[in-house]
Protein backbone atom coordinates (compact mmCIF):
# COMPACT_ATOMS: atom_id res chain seq x y z
CA UNK A 1 0.00 0.00 0.00
CA UNK A 2 2.54 2.09 1.16
CA UNK A 3 4.28 2.15 -2.19
CA UNK A 4 1.55 2.86 -4.20
CA UNK A 5 1.06 6.37 -2.39
CA UNK A 6 4.39 7.07 -2.99
CA UNK A 7 4.25 6.43 -6.89
CA UNK A 8 1.09 8.35 -6.61
CA UNK A 9 3.18 11.22 -5.17
CA UNK A 10 6.06 10.66 -7.26
CA UNK A 11 4.25 11.40 -10.12
CA UNK A 12 2.35 14.35 -8.88
CA UNK A 13 5.11 16.09 -8.38
CA UNK A 14 6.72 15.60 -12.13
CA UNK A 15 3.55 17.13 -13.02
CA UNK A 16 3.83 20.19 -11.55
CA UNK A 17 7.33 20.50 -13.01
CA UNK A 18 6.42 19.86 -16.36
CA UNK A 19 3.58 22.22 -15.91
CA UNK A 20 5.74 24.67 -14.81
CA UNK A 21 8.06 24.23 -17.22
CA UNK A 22 5.61 24.30 -19.88
CA UNK A 23 4.38 27.82 -18.30
CA UNK A 24 7.81 29.65 -18.28
CA UNK A 25 7.79 28.29 -21.53
CA UNK A 26 4.89 29.96 -23.12
CA UNK A 27 5.84 33.20 -21.16
CA UNK A 28 9.50 33.20 -22.73
CA UNK A 29 8.15 33.09 -26.33
CA UNK A 30 5.72 35.69 -25.79
CA UNK A 31 8.30 37.93 -24.25
CA UNK A 32 10.40 37.54 -27.11
CA UNK A 33 7.38 37.94 -29.87
CA UNK A 34 6.75 41.24 -28.11
CA UNK A 35 10.19 42.32 -28.36
CA UNK A 36 10.84 41.81 -32.18
CA UNK A 37 12.85 38.36 -31.97
CA UNK A 38 10.89 36.98 -34.95
CA UNK A 39 10.56 40.18 -36.64
CA UNK A 40 13.29 41.10 -39.77
CA UNK A 41 13.57 44.67 -38.64
CA UNK A 42 15.54 45.54 -41.85
CA UNK A 43 16.10 43.65 -44.78
CA UNK A 44 19.55 42.96 -46.49
CA UNK A 45 18.58 45.81 -49.39
CA UNK A 46 17.80 48.68 -47.09
CA UNK A 47 20.38 48.14 -45.19
CA UNK A 48 22.98 48.26 -47.84
CA UNK A 49 21.85 51.40 -49.01
CA UNK A 50 21.65 53.48 -45.47
CA UNK A 51 24.53 55.60 -44.67
CA UNK A 52 23.41 56.21 -41.01
CA UNK A 53 26.09 54.98 -38.86
CA UNK A 54 25.08 52.73 -35.61
CA UNK A 55 23.56 55.70 -32.67
CA UNK A 56 23.11 58.65 -35.16
CA UNK A 57 21.44 59.97 -37.96
CA UNK A 58 21.75 61.69 -40.88
CA UNK A 59 22.67 65.08 -41.09
CA UNK A 60 21.24 65.93 -44.43
CA UNK A 61 20.43 69.67 -45.33
CA UNK A 62 20.68 70.45 -41.36
CA UNK A 63 21.73 73.96 -40.42
CA UNK A 64 24.32 73.86 -38.32
CA UNK A 65 25.51 76.26 -35.59
CA UNK A 66 28.66 76.69 -34.02
CA UNK A 67 28.87 76.79 -29.60
CA UNK A 68 30.40 79.93 -29.28
CA UNK A 69 31.42 82.50 -26.68
CA UNK A 70 30.63 85.98 -26.22
CA UNK A 71 31.53 88.74 -23.62
CA UNK A 72 28.46 89.82 -21.26
CA UNK A 73 29.26 92.55 -19.25
CA UNK A 74 28.92 91.20 -15.01
CA UNK A 75 27.23 93.24 -12.80
CA UNK A 76 26.16 93.18 -9.18
CA UNK A 77 23.39 95.06 -7.45
CA UNK A 78 22.94 97.07 -4.28
CA UNK A 79 19.51 97.74 -3.16
CA UNK A 80 17.96 101.12 -2.81
CA UNK A 81 15.49 103.42 -2.07
CA UNK A 82 14.17 106.26 -4.78
CA UNK A 83 14.11 109.42 -3.63
CA UNK A 84 13.54 113.19 -4.40
CA UNK A 85 16.56 115.43 -5.11
CA UNK A 86 14.28 118.48 -3.66
CA UNK A 87 11.74 117.63 -0.80
CA UNK A 88 10.80 119.98 2.02
CA UNK A 89 8.58 120.32 5.03
CA UNK A 90 6.32 123.01 5.34
CA UNK A 91 6.05 123.76 8.94
CA UNK A 92 4.61 126.39 11.51
CA UNK A 93 6.24 129.02 13.47
CA UNK A 94 3.67 129.95 15.10
CA UNK A 95 0.82 128.78 17.94
CA UNK A 96 -2.47 129.52 16.15
CA UNK A 97 -5.67 127.68 15.00
CA UNK A 98 -5.54 126.13 11.27
CA UNK A 99 -8.05 128.25 9.64
CA UNK A 100 -8.04 126.32 5.78
CA UNK A 101 -6.33 123.72 4.37
CA UNK A 102 -6.10 124.17 0.75
CA UNK A 103 -4.15 121.11 -1.43
CA UNK A 104 -4.70 117.20 -0.50
CA UNK A 105 -1.46 114.84 -0.47
CA UNK A 106 -1.17 113.87 -4.07
CA UNK A 107 -2.00 117.28 -5.81
CA UNK A 108 0.62 119.08 -8.21
CA UNK A 109 1.33 122.30 -6.89
CA UNK A 110 3.20 125.57 -8.68
CA UNK A 111 5.40 127.57 -6.41
CA UNK A 112 3.75 130.76 -4.58
CA UNK A 113 0.24 128.61 -4.28
CA UNK A 114 -1.36 128.77 -1.06
CA UNK A 115 -1.27 125.51 0.98
CA UNK A 116 -2.58 126.94 4.81
CA UNK A 117 -3.92 129.43 6.26
CA UNK A 118 -3.47 130.05 10.32
CA UNK A 119 -5.53 132.14 12.29
CA UNK A 120 -4.38 135.95 11.79
CA UNK A 121 -6.33 138.37 13.58
CA UNK A 122 -4.07 139.37 16.50
CA UNK A 123 -0.95 138.94 14.23
CA UNK A 124 -3.05 141.98 12.58
CA UNK A 125 -3.86 143.40 15.80
CA UNK A 126 -0.03 143.17 16.63
CA UNK A 127 0.69 144.94 13.00
CA UNK A 128 -1.67 147.89 13.44
CA UNK A 129 -0.48 148.81 16.98
CA UNK A 130 3.15 148.64 15.48
CA UNK A 131 2.31 151.41 12.87
CA UNK A 132 0.83 153.42 14.89
CA UNK A 133 3.51 153.59 17.10
CA UNK A 134 5.49 154.48 13.64
CA UNK A 135 3.35 157.11 13.21
CA UNK A 136 4.16 158.72 16.56
CA UNK A 137 7.36 158.69 15.90
CA UNK A 138 7.39 159.98 12.80
CA UNK A 139 5.65 163.13 13.66
CA UNK A 140 8.10 163.45 17.13
CA UNK A 141 11.41 162.98 14.67
CA UNK A 142 9.17 165.77 12.41
CA UNK A 143 8.74 168.06 14.87
CA UNK A 144 12.85 167.55 16.46
CA UNK A 145 13.83 168.18 12.85
CA UNK A 146 12.08 171.79 12.48
CA UNK A 147 13.12 172.60 15.93
CA UNK A 148 16.99 171.77 15.02
CA UNK A 149 16.29 174.03 11.92
CA UNK A 150 15.02 176.65 14.38
CA UNK A 151 17.50 176.83 16.84
CA UNK A 152 20.38 176.31 13.62
CA UNK A 153 19.28 179.85 12.40
CA UNK A 154 19.37 181.27 15.90
CA UNK A 155 22.69 179.55 16.66
CA UNK A 156 24.11 181.12 13.30
CA UNK A 157 22.78 184.59 13.96
CA UNK A 158 24.46 184.08 17.44
CA UNK A 159 20.90 184.54 19.18
CA UNK A 160 20.74 181.58 20.50
CA UNK A 161 23.09 180.14 23.16
CA UNK A 162 25.24 176.77 22.71
CA UNK A 163 23.24 174.69 24.96
CA UNK A 164 20.26 175.18 23.49
CA UNK A 165 22.00 174.14 20.10
CA UNK A 166 23.48 170.70 21.52
CA UNK A 167 19.78 170.23 23.25
CA UNK A 168 18.02 170.18 19.92
CA UNK A 169 20.73 167.79 18.07
CA UNK A 170 20.69 165.78 20.69
CA UNK A 171 16.58 165.49 20.60
CA UNK A 172 16.50 165.03 16.85
CA UNK A 173 18.81 162.11 16.83
CA UNK A 174 16.60 160.63 20.33
CA UNK A 175 13.29 161.29 17.59
CA UNK A 176 15.04 159.29 14.74
CA UNK A 177 16.17 156.63 16.36
CA UNK A 178 12.91 156.03 18.07
CA UNK A 179 11.42 156.48 14.79
CA UNK A 180 14.03 153.21 13.06
CA UNK A 181 12.66 151.04 16.46
CA UNK A 182 9.21 151.72 15.57
CA UNK A 183 9.63 151.34 11.79
CA UNK A 184 11.57 147.80 12.62
CA UNK A 185 8.62 146.79 14.73
CA UNK A 186 6.35 147.19 11.76
CA UNK A 187 8.55 145.06 9.57
CA UNK A 188 8.35 142.52 12.61
CA UNK A 189 4.82 142.78 12.91
CA UNK A 190 4.88 142.41 9.35
CA UNK A 191 7.09 139.33 8.63
CA UNK A 192 5.21 137.37 11.52
CA UNK A 193 1.32 138.11 9.91
CA UNK A 194 3.07 136.20 6.90
CA UNK A 195 3.98 133.34 8.81
CA UNK A 196 -0.32 132.97 8.85
CA UNK A 197 -0.35 132.10 5.00
CA UNK A 198 2.16 129.30 3.89
CA UNK A 199 2.55 129.51 0.70
CA UNK A 200 4.56 126.41 -1.87
CA UNK A 201 8.34 127.08 -2.22
CA UNK A 202 8.45 125.01 -5.30
CA UNK A 203 6.39 123.52 -7.78
CA UNK A 204 6.04 119.85 -7.01
CA UNK A 205 3.61 117.58 -5.74
CA UNK A 206 2.07 117.38 -1.96
CA UNK A 207 3.52 113.98 -0.47
CA UNK A 208 1.84 114.11 3.34
CA UNK A 209 -0.92 116.18 4.92
CA UNK A 210 -0.96 116.34 8.68
CA UNK A 211 -3.61 118.98 9.47
CA UNK A 212 -6.88 119.65 8.96
CA UNK A 213 -8.76 123.06 9.26
CA UNK A 214 -9.53 123.78 13.04
CA UNK A 215 -6.62 121.95 14.36
CA UNK A 216 -4.27 123.34 16.35
CA UNK A 217 -0.65 123.84 15.64
CA UNK A 218 2.42 125.04 17.29
CA UNK A 219 6.37 126.04 16.26
CA UNK A 220 7.90 123.51 14.53
CA UNK A 221 5.29 121.05 13.89
CA UNK A 222 5.54 120.00 10.21
CA UNK A 223 2.04 120.99 8.23
CA UNK A 224 3.09 119.22 4.76
CA UNK A 225 5.48 117.47 2.79
CA UNK A 226 6.21 118.56 -0.95
CA UNK A 227 8.76 116.80 -3.47
CA UNK A 228 9.65 117.83 -7.19
CA UNK A 229 8.81 114.73 -9.22
CA UNK A 230 11.13 115.76 -12.10
CA UNK A 231 14.51 114.98 -10.25
CA UNK A 232 14.81 111.93 -8.38
CA UNK A 233 17.93 109.94 -6.76
CA UNK A 234 18.50 106.70 -6.08
CA UNK A 235 19.96 106.29 -2.96
CA UNK A 236 21.65 102.86 -2.61
CA UNK A 237 23.82 101.27 0.43
CA UNK A 238 27.01 99.90 -1.62
CA UNK A 239 29.42 97.92 0.37
CA UNK A 240 32.74 99.28 0.67
CA UNK A 241 34.97 96.80 -1.98
CA UNK A 242 32.51 97.76 -4.56
CA UNK A 243 32.43 101.59 -4.27
CA UNK A 244 36.30 101.95 -5.50
CA UNK A 245 34.50 101.27 -8.74
CA UNK A 246 32.44 104.17 -8.77
CA UNK A 247 32.95 107.53 -9.12
CA UNK A 248 31.22 111.16 -8.82
CA UNK A 249 30.02 111.96 -12.50
CA UNK A 250 30.06 107.86 -13.87
CA UNK A 251 27.15 106.78 -15.98
CA UNK A 252 25.41 103.33 -14.13
CA UNK A 253 22.16 101.95 -14.69
CA UNK A 254 19.33 101.45 -12.26
CA UNK A 255 16.88 99.31 -12.39
CA UNK A 256 13.09 99.96 -10.67
CA UNK A 257 11.16 96.69 -10.16
CA UNK A 258 7.57 97.82 -9.17
CA UNK A 259 7.53 99.72 -13.12
CA UNK A 260 9.72 96.77 -14.80
CA UNK A 261 12.37 99.55 -16.31
CA UNK A 262 16.25 100.05 -16.34
CA UNK A 263 17.25 103.47 -16.94
CA UNK A 264 20.75 104.99 -16.74
CA UNK A 265 21.37 107.76 -13.74
CA UNK A 266 24.13 109.78 -13.45
CA UNK A 267 26.58 108.89 -9.61
CA UNK A 268 26.08 112.26 -7.79
CA UNK A 269 27.42 111.97 -4.87
CA UNK A 270 29.64 109.34 -2.75
CA UNK A 271 29.04 109.67 0.94
CA UNK A 272 32.69 109.58 2.25
CA UNK A 273 31.54 107.72 5.79
CA UNK A 274 30.89 104.14 5.96
CA UNK A 275 28.16 102.67 8.39
CA UNK A 276 29.95 100.76 11.17
CA UNK A 277 27.80 97.63 11.58
CA UNK A 278 27.24 97.20 7.72
CA UNK A 279 30.42 98.75 6.15
CA UNK A 280 28.27 100.35 3.37
CA UNK A 281 28.35 103.44 1.53
CA UNK A 282 25.10 105.96 1.11
CA UNK A 283 25.65 106.46 -3.06
CA UNK A 284 23.58 109.25 -4.71
CA UNK A 285 22.54 108.47 -8.50
CA UNK A 286 20.23 110.97 -10.21
CA UNK A 287 19.12 111.05 -13.55
CA UNK A 288 16.20 111.62 -16.01
CA UNK A 289 12.76 109.71 -14.53
CA UNK A 290 10.56 107.49 -16.17
CA UNK A 291 7.00 108.07 -16.00
CA UNK A 292 5.78 106.04 -12.96
CA UNK A 293 9.16 106.63 -10.30
CA UNK A 294 7.12 107.54 -6.66
CA UNK A 295 9.19 108.96 -3.88
CA UNK A 296 9.87 105.27 -1.58
CA UNK A 297 9.91 102.65 -4.05
CA UNK A 298 12.64 100.01 -4.07
CA UNK A 299 15.37 100.16 -6.34
CA UNK A 300 18.84 98.37 -7.57
CA UNK A 301 21.77 100.52 -8.69
CA UNK A 302 23.68 98.29 -11.09
CA UNK A 303 27.35 98.03 -10.71
CA UNK A 304 29.59 97.45 -13.53
CA UNK A 305 32.12 94.22 -12.88
CA UNK A 306 34.86 93.26 -15.24
CA UNK A 307 33.34 90.92 -18.43
CA UNK A 308 32.79 87.11 -18.30
CA UNK A 309 32.74 84.75 -21.00
CA UNK A 310 29.62 82.97 -21.87
CA UNK A 311 29.17 79.89 -23.72
CA UNK A 312 26.02 79.99 -26.09
CA UNK A 313 24.32 78.41 -28.84
CA UNK A 314 21.43 79.89 -31.16
CA UNK A 315 17.92 79.57 -29.01
CA UNK A 316 16.55 77.12 -32.46
CA UNK A 317 19.05 74.60 -31.89
CA UNK A 318 17.52 73.74 -28.44
CA UNK A 319 14.12 71.58 -27.42
CA UNK A 320 12.63 70.14 -25.26
CA UNK A 321 11.34 66.46 -24.32
CA UNK A 322 10.06 65.67 -21.38
CA UNK A 323 11.83 66.76 -18.34
CA UNK A 324 15.21 67.37 -20.57
CA UNK A 325 16.64 70.15 -22.74
CA UNK A 326 18.65 68.28 -25.55
CA UNK A 327 20.02 69.47 -28.61
CA UNK A 328 21.60 67.56 -32.31
CA UNK A 329 25.58 67.66 -31.70
CA UNK A 330 27.13 67.15 -35.17
CA UNK A 331 29.71 63.89 -34.97
CA UNK A 332 31.37 61.77 -37.33
CA UNK A 333 28.96 62.92 -40.37
CA UNK A 334 25.89 62.37 -37.82
CA UNK A 335 23.43 64.06 -35.14
CA UNK A 336 23.50 62.50 -31.77
CA UNK A 337 21.24 63.88 -29.42
CA UNK A 338 22.73 65.22 -25.99
CA UNK A 339 21.28 66.93 -22.95
CA UNK A 340 22.12 70.09 -21.73
CA UNK A 341 21.90 72.52 -18.60
CA UNK A 342 20.93 75.92 -19.65
CA UNK A 343 20.97 79.34 -18.27
CA UNK A 344 20.53 82.89 -19.21
CA UNK A 345 19.50 84.17 -22.53
CA UNK A 346 21.19 86.72 -24.40
CA UNK A 347 19.34 87.68 -27.58
CA UNK A 348 18.93 84.90 -29.81
CA UNK A 349 21.25 82.70 -27.80
CA UNK A 350 20.68 81.33 -24.81
CA UNK A 351 23.62 80.00 -22.13
CA UNK A 352 25.01 76.50 -22.12
CA UNK A 353 25.94 75.80 -18.46
CA UNK A 354 26.87 71.87 -19.28
CA UNK A 355 26.67 69.37 -22.30
CA UNK A 356 28.63 71.49 -24.62
CA UNK A 357 32.31 72.23 -25.76
CA UNK A 358 33.49 75.57 -27.42
CA UNK A 359 33.68 74.74 -31.27
CA UNK A 360 31.23 71.78 -31.17
CA UNK A 361 28.24 72.15 -33.77
CA UNK A 362 24.58 71.62 -33.08
CA UNK A 363 21.58 71.79 -35.54
CA UNK A 364 19.36 74.25 -36.18
CA UNK A 365 15.79 72.45 -34.77
CA UNK A 366 13.17 73.49 -37.71
CA UNK A 367 9.96 74.77 -36.27
CA UNK A 368 7.26 72.00 -36.02
CA UNK A 369 3.82 72.46 -35.03
CA UNK A 370 3.52 68.82 -33.47
CA UNK A 371 7.22 68.88 -31.99
CA UNK A 372 8.03 69.73 -28.20
CA UNK A 373 10.69 72.62 -28.35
Amino acid sequence: MKNVDSGRSRGAVLTKVATGIAFAGVVVLLLMWLGGAFHRKVDGGDQASTSVAPGGRQIGDAQLAPVRTIHVPRVESSVGTIRAVHETSIASKLLAKVMAVNVTAGQAIEKGDVLVELDKADLVARLEQAQAASNGARAARDQSAIEHDRIKRLVEQKAAARIEWDRTQNTLRSAQAELDRAEQAVAEAQTVLGYATMSSPITGVVVDKRVEAGDMVTPGEVLLTLYDPTRMQLVASVRESLTRRLIVGQDVRVRVDAIGRTCIGLVSEIVPEAESKSRTFSVKVTGPCPPGIYSGMFGRLLIPLDDEEVVVVPNGAVRRIGQLTVVDLAQDGTLHRRAVQLGRRFGDDVEVLSGLQVGERVAIVATDPGSER
